[in-house]
């Protein structure tokens, strides 16, 4: 493996769309929530504020992502792997990837990541409340990869062996994954396309090997919210209470954890396959859910940068091939979730300098 392709996930709810204006009111985007957040205990970092140097910006102007572009290389972020959100053949938050499309701007790789979940006002993927659900049929199945297949011809799009890369959020929510699956590769062949190189995300199923359904890797996903204590419990709870106070928090509500508690936690799993790293770089996402929202509190850039070199050094262990080189950063800019690589106010560029110095290194060895 002579170098490594940082590729940071991205989210491309930063733009106004009719279907998020009937669910959360007109005008509605990521900053909507960002904007509103509050500190919810002693020291708690909200709001989290865009730095001058990006502020709030809008993707609807191809503008924003041409500098989103020139920042994330000039820190050594390969590509962008942008949320897809496909829906029965109708695309949401798609402007930012159509605009990338139409004009050829930036000039930056990308894939696309299948975010495959209905929408809810849950937030958190729950099937209740929905704004716009996820179905599968085998005719809308054909449609997807017919349509992926003219993105695949980008120049830009990211493969492995030549083949272009696609990851699954939630591959087991999909019926008949054999079938669904060997519908992509033919599809792909039968129209001039090398199959595409399909990573599963073990985002809910982290014990299931999909490598054994026609995976052709798996993409340990962070952070794995479901490894932690009530995690999905929003009662009030005596367990909560003493987490909460070895952290300094007199709280028997919220959920609180320690950065390097989790991080610990999550590298340290023994998983049956082979697997393509993802490190998260916080996480807090009060301004989505409030007081039941899930928060991972003390991340500073100095343990990210930590993170990210164990991160790489197990990877090293996978055995994958020199063109299997990718460790996904997430995220670029979730911001309701408090998980991003762009600047702020409060620590400014010091999370891509972290990254920054790590890629140097590494791609020097």
């Amino acid at each position: 493996m002579k170098k490594i392709r940082f590729i940071s996930i991205y989210l491309p709810q930063f733009h106004a769309i009719p279907e998020n204006d009937m669910a959360w009111g007109k005008g509605f985007t990521e900053w909507t929530n960002v904007k509103k957040a509050k500190p919810l205990f002693w020291g708690h970092y909200q709001p989290h504020i865009p730095h001058n140097s990006i502020g709030y910006y809008d993707l609807g102007d191809p503008e924003t992502m041409i500098k989103q572009a020139e920042l994330a290389r000039s820190f050594g972020i390969h590509g962008f792997a942008f949320y897809h959100y496909w829906f029965n053949g109708k695309r949401l938050l798609n402007i930012p990837v159509d605009n990338m499309l139409k004009t050829g701007k930036p000039d930056f790789p990308f894939y696309l990541f299948w975010a495959n979940v209905t929408w809810s006002r849950s937030w958190l993927g729950q099937e209740k409340d929905f704004i716009i659900k996820q179905t599968y049929t085998k005719e809308d199945n054909l449609n997807h990869i017919r349509w992926l297949i003219q993105v695949f011809s980008d120049p830009r799009y990211i493969r492995i062996n030549n083949r272009p890369v696609f990851t699954i959020y939630r591959p087991n929510d999909i019926p008949d994954l054999d079938r669904f699956i060997q519908t992509f590769k033919n599809e792909c062949t039968i129209h001039g396309e090398k199959e595409p190189y399909l990573i599963a995300s073990n985002s809910h199923t982290w014990e299931d090997d999909l490598l054994k359904k026609g995976f052709d890797a798996m993409l340990c996903f962070e952070p794995q919210l479901g490894l932690l204590p009530n995690y999905s419990s929003d009662k009030l709870l005596v367990s909560k209470f003493r987490n909460n106070l070895k952290l300094d928090i007199l709280s028997c509500k919220l959920k609180v954890y320690d950065y390097t508690r989790v991080k610990e936690i999550m590298l340290n799993r023994c998983l049956p396959y082979p697997y393509y790293p993802c490190l998260f770089v916080n996480w807090d996402n009060s301004p989505r859910r409030g007081r039941n929202s899930i928060i991972i509190n003390n991340s500073t850039p100095q343990l990210f940068e930590k993170y990210l070199r164990l991160t790489i050094d197990k990877f090293k262990t996978m055995g994958f091939s020199e063109n299997e080189n990718l460790i996904m950063i997430n995220a670029w800019n979730e911001w309701a979730e408090g998980n991003y690589l762009e600047p702020d106010l409060k620590n400014g560029f010091k999370y891509l300098e972290a990254l920054k110095a790590v890629v140097e290194q590494v791609n020097r060895e």
